[in-house]
């Protein structure tokens, strides 16, 4: 009745044609969407007693004799995977900017944070002698890939996993003990360094090896030899970060960003190293354009005090800490971004400098150096003073009095 007095007897049959076919049509949609199911354990547990109660279990049957029960829940289940993902091509499995960090201890985690954290590389892979610890890395890193542009992270004990990489950070090596000379220590890291070299050589053959591990001249000229790899090829990261902290600690005695101070240390990552302060400038200004002296013991502003400094602050950082990691990580990210860049940035980097200011013994120190993706591109003909240039000699003379006792 409320029906005839909202709808005129004229509309009804429209309206009543209408309604049917659309219940016909949401009907031949739920026909569509329906599937079976294949049966399951829970079909019998719904089916309410109208099927056959089960049996109760009998472990000392034969499992692959089957039953009825198992007849009916033998099916092949969907995989996930295949069902979301349809393949098109095969994954590249190594990326082309991928960077290895050899050791994961504090300088190589701190490495690694400077790679992910700054972009640097999406494909890393770590290696270490220590599988938990190494795992427990691994681990913390993928957990966070989400926050970190979703890299790609290797972890193995197994050297397989550093195929392919483009640059090989090495960071791996023994400490100096108590009661241990300098020569000891580098007999043993060179030992070290002659059983893994030839393995990562043997995975990347075309890879930029960079050493990390002190002294750090020493090791990057044992690479060499015994990976018979183009000297170009082998760096040390050398005075980079002697050169960074110089850097800013002429910055904070004139209060402005050390970025904007120019200087380099050359020589021995070590206390023979040079600094160059006939280089030294701020916005092209030469400072012994204003001090003739500066950096030499005559100088009443005692500027060569910040140079003496800058040796001391690796051990004191070491001394306060129990280790130094953080500024040894960016500068090597810095190196190993112009490696992959191809940017031919030059940065103080240890290379093999063997004639190089009248130098003639076989070995490593450090240079200014311009560095694309096969390494070395070109090494800087610095033009230095006398008296820079016998400094030099003398730091060259210190690394190969140790060098020459090593057995290769």
């Amino acid at each position: 009745m409320v029906l005839s007095r909202v709808l005129s007897i004229t509309l009804l049959p429209t309206c009543l044609k209408r309604t049917a076919r659309l219940i016909a049509r949401r009907c031949m949609a739920t026909r569509h969407f329906r599937r079976t199911l294949p049966p399951t354990v829970l079909s019998e547990v719904f089916a309410g007693g109208r099927t056959k109660k089960f049996a109760s279990a009998d472990f000392g049957k034969d499992a692959s004799a089957g039953s009825d029960l198992q007849r009916a829940v033998s099916f092949v289940p969907p995989c996930l995977k295949e069902e979301l993902l349809c393949k098109f091509s095969e994954p590249v499995r190594d990326c082309c900017h991928k960077v290895t960090v050899v050791g994961s201890g504090m300088v190589g985690i701190a490495i690694a944070n400077s790679l992910l954290l700054q972009n640097i590389t999406s494909h890393i892979a770590i290696v270490d002698a220590f599988p938990k610890k190494l795992e427990g890395e691994g681990m913390d890193y993928s957990h966070g890939s989400v926050f970190l542009g979703d890299p790609r992270i290797d972890f193995d004990t197994d050297f397989c996993i550093t195929s392919n990489s483009k640059v090989v950070v090495i960071a791996a090596g023994v400490r100096q003990v108590k009661g241990e000379t300098r020569l000891d220590l580098v007999q043993r890291n060179s030992e070290i360094y002659k059983n893994i070299i030839p393995t990562l050589v043997g995975y990347s053959p075309n890879a930029v090896f960079l050493i990390v591990s002190n002294p750090v001249d020493i090791l990057a000229w044992v690479t060499w030899k015994v990976s018979g790899l183009p000297a170009c090829r082998v760096i040390g990261s050398g005075t980079h970060l002697d050169s960074a902290r110089f850097r800013y600690l002429i910055a904070d005695r004139l209060g402005i960003a050390p970025s904007s101070v120019h200087a380099h240390i050359i020589g021995e990552h070590g206390e023979s190293q040079v600094p160059l302060w006939s280089g030294v400038n701020v916005a092209g200004v030469q400072f012994r354009d204003i001090l003739p002296n500066i950096g030499l013991e005559t100088d009443e502003e005692r500027w060569y005090e910040i140079s003496k400094e800058v040796i001391r602050l690796g051990p004191t950082v070491r001394c306060l800490k129990g280790y130094s990691n953080t500024a040894v990580g960016l500068s090597v990210g810095d190196i190993v971004a112009a490696i992959l860049n191809n940017s031919q940035r030059v940065i103080p980097v240890s290379t093999l400098i063997q004639g190089h200011h009248e130098v003639c013994h076989e070995i490593f120190l450090s240079l200014p150096c311009s560095l694309g993706e096969n390494g070395v591109t070109n090494i800087i003909r610095m033009r230095i003073t006398e008296f820079e240039k016998k400094l030099f000699q003398a730091s060259a003379n210190v690394v190969y009095n140790v060098q020459k006792e090593i057995k290769t």
